[in-house]
């Protein structure tokens, strides 16, 4: 005679899945009985109040901005309309390796450390020298190029 393919694991695994089924008819007819006895509530709303946060409650009208519609710009500000920046910035060396020929720049304006290599430097400059520079777009920023010593 042959044994019972049915081993307790195959069982117990059986019993869990049957278990999970009613599970989930229970609750789909709980669900199902809340709604006919309570009806439909409607849609749901979101407001969105004077911050611009999501809340459950409509926002107070007292704190509503109105704008005119000569104020609002989707435009990108034309290159004209900025004002002009002077290239020429100053600054001063805060390291510099002759040997291995470069260094970084602190800005004065905003305090920005700026690399410079020793083939954008035209005068000769030491650590804590007063320098003015301009920047360039390079691989990893902007680069300090054009370095003179003040």
């Amino acid at each position: 005679m042959a044994k019972s393919q049915q081993t307790f694991s195959k069982s117990e695994k059986e019993k869990k899945r049957l278990k999970k089924r009613l599970d989930k008819q229970k609750k789909m007819d709980a669900r199902k009985a809340d709604k006919e006895e309570n009806g439909t509530t409607g849609i749901q709303f979101a407001y969105v109040d004077h911050n611009g946060n999501l809340t459950d409650t409509p926002p107070d009208p007292d704190l509503k901005v109105e704008y005119e519609l000569e104020d609002i710009q989707i435009s990108v500000t034309k290159k004209e309309d900025l004002p002009e920046e002077d290239p020429v910035r100053k600054g001063k060396v805060s390291f510099f390796d002759s040997s291995k020929g470069f260094g970084f720049i602190i800005d004065t304006e905003n305090n920005e450390k700026y690399f410079t290599h020793i083939s954008g430097i035209i005068d000769e400059i030491t650590e804590n020298d007063k320098v003015s520079f301009e920047l360039e777009k390079g691989m990893r920023g902007l680069n300090a190029v054009r370095v003179r010593k003040i």
